[in-house]
């Protein structure tokens, strides 16, 4: 395996990545990898292939199989906090839950009568809440099925707990793709894909967002955009964008970037001390260790 390849702005990111560490093609051979989310309880992770319409599962014990064929196109994935999976679809403009006896529930399809884009990307709130990105990605050639949009923006979207009431958070972005929260809940962060920037939002004791504000602004050589996105237990914030792995201390400052061998998409953190980082390139899943671990998603 192949020595990790850092791009160092700042000493910090040695407290990250041991520069011996090694990136481990976990699969190949796929098509258009994305939405990573590790399980703790069971030691599995499912990602999503978009173009090959499935959802995977893979662990070090099983291997690779299938979780879920037709999967809608599903793109984004994440647990709730009964360890029920939440997935975005671009096929169906849905996001969805599997309940505990593997029937597929529809949270979410609607915004005051029209069609969804094309959910993205998803997070949940330690009190249940659910928040979302839907960019129009799912209605182009590349990725989804060619169709018009019936909304005229791009929002982010809160869902409460067990799929009630849908609650528009902003409209003001570009194409908003990925998102998460600080380890504490405090903040939202969001970025926006054609504008190679990240966002910050304060979140308030009722959920809703406000202070939006320029958190830092991506760049560097190689394909990609700002796209998939996590933060670790100290604070630092993870997001896919061009050539690699950026990564940023909590006051903004850019500490470098992973480098990768293929756009990636997406990451998660995971393995028993979710110390693992399982990256979703274009045809590969990768991992790497890393020496701050995640935040488990339930």
């Amino acid at each position: 395996m192949p020595a990790i390849e850092l791009d160092k702005h700042d000493l910090r990111l040695q407290d990250i990545f041991d520069e011996n560490a090694e990136l481990e093609t976990v699969s190949s051979g796929h098509r258009f990898l994305e939405g990573p989310a590790w399980r703790p309880d069971e030691m599995h992770l499912r990602f999503s292939d978009i173009l090959g319409n499935a959802t995977l599962q893979w662990s070090d014990a099983s291997g690779l199989s299938i979780y879920r064929a037709n999967s809608h196109m599903a793109n984004g994935n994440t647990y709730d906090r009964r360890g029920r999976l939440l997935s975005c679809h671009h096929a169906s403009s849905r996001v969805t839950r599997m309940d505990d006896n593997e029937t597929m529930t529809v949270l979410a399809s609607h915004y005051q009568g029209k069609e969804l884009n094309s959910p993205n990307d998803i997070v949940v709130k330690s009190d249940g809440a659910i928040y979302f990105t839907d960019p129009p990605y799912g209605r182009e050639a590349k990725v989804g099925i060619p169709r018009q949009p019936q909304l005229g923006f791009n929002g982010v979207y809160r869902l409460e707990p067990e799929g009630g009431g849908l609650t528009l958070l902003s409209r003001d972005f570009n194409r908003p793709n990925g998102l998460c929260f600080s380890p504490d809940e405090s903040l939202l962060y969001i970025n926006d894909t054609p504008e190679s920037r990240i966002r910050v939002f304060d979140v308030s004791a009722d959920g809703l967002l406000s202070n939006g504000r320029l958190f830092a602004q991506t760049g560097g050589d190689g394909p990609g955009g700002p796209d998939g996105m996590k933060t670790d237990s100290e604070g630092n914030l993870y997001c896919c964008a061009a050539g690699g792995l950026h990564v940023f201390a909590a006051d903004g400052a850019f500490l470098g970037r992973l480098r990768t061998p293929m756009q990636i998409t997406n990451f998660t953190f995971g393995d028993e001390d979710l110390r693992g980082i399982y990256l979703t390139g274009i045809t590969t899943l990768y991992r790497v260790r890393a020496r701050i671990a995640g935040i488990p998603l339930f």
